[in-house]
């Protein structure tokens, strides 16, 4: 409070204008028009990074489990129908265990390469067909080993701009991520 010039106490209020407020919301309005395109691009990284981790820890996932149950697992990819999946084999356990399966993110694309010894071995194992297309599966045995008729390279792709590479490791015991383009390209 303050005493006015006449002696009387009288009230003085802070308060921001309404053409203030307006300055201040065009401000915020210019910076986050600036700074959108930059966050669009760190969060479509972000589906690429996640997706592949995703992907990853399923592989162990049904490696471990392989390992566990004692039947062979395998893990499904549908690159046309942008799934995959991991189930364990029929026919090795009377109990049926449901199938598990997931979608990847509608901007990213998978692509597998062949292993080089799928054509010494039969294709019956590595890829079925499937209602939209072929489907390529990775096979974990019961030893913990991947089969040799799995692929050695999975490919997930964002665009034009992104891609990580998962590839098996030489003692065909599991998948790592990748950084950078894969040897030979």
């Amino acid at each position: 409070m303050e005493i006015g010039p006449s002696g009387s106490k009288t009230r003085s209020r802070a308060a921001f204008t309404l053409v203030e407020l307006i300055l201040v919301m065009t401000i915020m309005v210019i910076i986050i028009s600036m700074v959108f395109p930059s966050l669009k691009g760190f969060f479509r990284g972000r589906n690429l990074d996640n997706e592949a981790l995703r992907f990853l820890a399923l592989t162990r996932y049904g490696q471990s489990r392989a390992i566990n149950e004692g039947v062979p697992v395998e893990l499904w990819v549908n690159p046309k129908a942008g799934s995959y999946g991991l189930e364990a084999l029929s026919g090795y356990t009377e109990t049926q265990t449901k199938p598990e399966q997931y979608r990847l993110d509608s901007t990213v694309q998978i692509v597998l390469s062949a292993s080089s010894s799928v054509l010494t071995h039969s294709n019956f194992w590595s890829q079925t067909t499937a209602h939209s297309g072929v489907m390529t599966k990775i096979r974990f045995q019961p030893d913990g080993f991947i089969s040799d008729a799995s692929p050695q390279n999975v490919y997930l792709r964002q665009g034009t701009g992104g891609q990580i590479w998962i590839a098996e490791a030489p003692s065909h015991l599991e998948y790592d991520i990748k950084r950078g383009p894969p040897y030979g390209r």
